[in-house]
């Protein structure tokens, strides 16, 4: 009889190994497998995890918390850098990377393996993950420390497959130059301030002030402001009032464009830019003024 217990299921695999065997051929490529796989099982170890099984190019590994889980994908992350300081981990000039991904949740623990939705999710999320990032859930970041929660960023909403609702992703960021560069996480408490900024689409006059100190913007219908296009992701920025700055934070796949009135004019991809005075906001081209998919801004001062 199987135990029901909570736990972070992680699934880690090399990117592109089919690849890898067709221009090194097996024994080479077998060789750089296994030691990404070494280096995915005792960073595991090292954290306390228990691997279940490897398949192939993949681990799937356990943890009792989801900041374990975490660490040691980052470890795993780090550490596959670290080796392909040396050249051993290239494939004809690129290094090898991992994707990864990690989901919170109920289980079935039973005969050293475990069962359940929480593990198809994990597994699913790694197919979500780019070579060297993390992807994770809304669920798993609320169980994570506050330092983990800060290094977490909402970067789309997606349809797993064999799950009929969409659920957010989420990126852990590993390394330390990505962390202190970012805006805490969505879902973290805002910092109110006293600035606030108009935003200003088709015939729509939308106010972010002290008591609605946030708006996402977005092709998907959960969005505050919802703009249809090509180029546009489905949680594509967010627009935030920090310590009385007015903060544009970019989570999308084609970046955003903002043109100043001054002239400034700045490219923000996965990173945040602070908006001042007014101008104009495109959501993965060059904004035009009289398109219906660009944004007009304007930040103002609270009033006392």
């Amino acid at each position: 009889m199987g135990q029901d217990v909570e736990l972070a299921v992680v699934f880690a695999d090399v990117v592109g190994s089919t690849h890898i065997y067709e221009v090194m051929g097996d024994q080479r490529a077998r060789a750089m497998v296994a030691t990404c796989i070494d280096i995915m099982r005792a960073a595991t170890e090292q954290h306390g995890g228990t691997v279940i099984k490897t398949m192939g190019d993949e681990v799937m590994s356990t943890f009792v918390t989801a900041d374990d889980a975490l660490n040691a994908a980052a470890q795993m992350q780090r550490d596959i850098r670290l080796t392909d300081g040396n050249g051993s981990l290239q494939v004809r000039g690129q290094p090898v990377a991992l994707r990864i991904g990690c989901h919170f949740g109920p289980v079935v623990l039973e005969n050293r393996d475990v069962f359940g939705a929480t593990v198809h999710t994990a597994n699913r999320l790694t197919s979500q993950a780019k070579g060297g990032q993390i992807v994770t859930t809304a669920t798993t970041c609320e169980h994570l420390s506050a330092d983990w929660r800060a290094a977490v960023r909402q970067i789309d909403i997606a349809l797993l497959k064999g799950q009929g609702v969409e659920i957010g992703l989420y990126e852990a960021l590993w390394q330390t130059e990505d962390v202190t560069s970012m805006v805490p996480a969505s879902y973290s408490p805002v910092q109110q301030g006293r600035g606030r900024v108009r935003l200003f689409l088709a015939e729509r006059d939308l106010l972010l002030d002290a008591t609605r100190p946030h708006m996402s913007i977005g092709r998907a219908d959960e969005n505050d402001i919802v703009i249809r296009g090509t180029l546009v992701s489905r949680v594509h920025s967010r627009i935030e009032i920090r310590r009385n700055k007015i903060m544009l934070i970019d989570q999308s796949t084609n970046g955003t464009f903002v043109h100043m009135a001054d002239g400034e004019e700045a490219f923000v991809r996965r990173d945040t830019l602070q908006l001042r005075g007014s101008g104009l906001i495109g959501l993965g081209r060059v904004p035009e003024f009289d398109s219906v998919q660009t944004i007009r801004f304007a930040c103002e001062a609270e009033p006392d």
